[in-house]
């Protein structure tokens, strides 16, 4: 067992979790924040995706000891309200469908606009790269952030 201390969604947090205890695992059991999901535990759906220290990660993957001193956020970290800017403007261009990956893609996403403010719709697509939507097909979430950033349809 490993002491880490770890700033979760602005909130400092002593936990003692395994060796081999994922990021994922801890913060869906231990802290029970249940929006990143559980997809493929591969690193390859995104389902699971966090920001740690501003950058996603896929935290199935990530070790949770790794985290110690490190600020993450999960999709529940990322608005005060009941839905950020970025939600509501998937939830209106009909970018969010069943729900699974979209704490993953929100999350992605907000990185995303973090560094690039008006991306491309290039850029949108290979932002979501390691996102595997079956729903969507993308177009409405490429659509939901160029609508965000431009006020223009994609």
């Amino acid at each position: 067992m490993i002491d880490v201390n770890i700033e979760i969604n602005g909130a400092p947090t002593d936990l003692t979790v395994g060796d081999a205890a994922t990021l994922l695992d801890v913060l869906r059991d231990e802290c029970g924040l249940t929006g990143s999901k559980e997809g493929c535990v591969e690193g390859e759906c995104g389902a699971c995706t966090v920001l740690i220290d501003g950058s996603p990660v896929d935290s199935c993957l990530y070790a949770a000891a790794a985290c110690d001193g490190r600020a993450v956020v999960t999709i529940e970290g990322l608005s005060t309200g009941p839905l950020s800017e970025l939600q509501d403007a998937m939830v209106e261009a009909g970018g969010v469908q069943c729900g699974f990956c979209t704490p993953g893609v929100i999350v992605v996403l907000t990185a995303l606009l973090e560094r690039h403010p008006h991306p491309t719709p290039e850029q949108i697509r290979v932002a979501l790269a390691g996102n595997i939507c079956r729903c969507t097909g993308y177009a409405q979430i490429v659509e939901s952030v160029v609508e965000l950033t431009t006020g223009a349809r994609a």
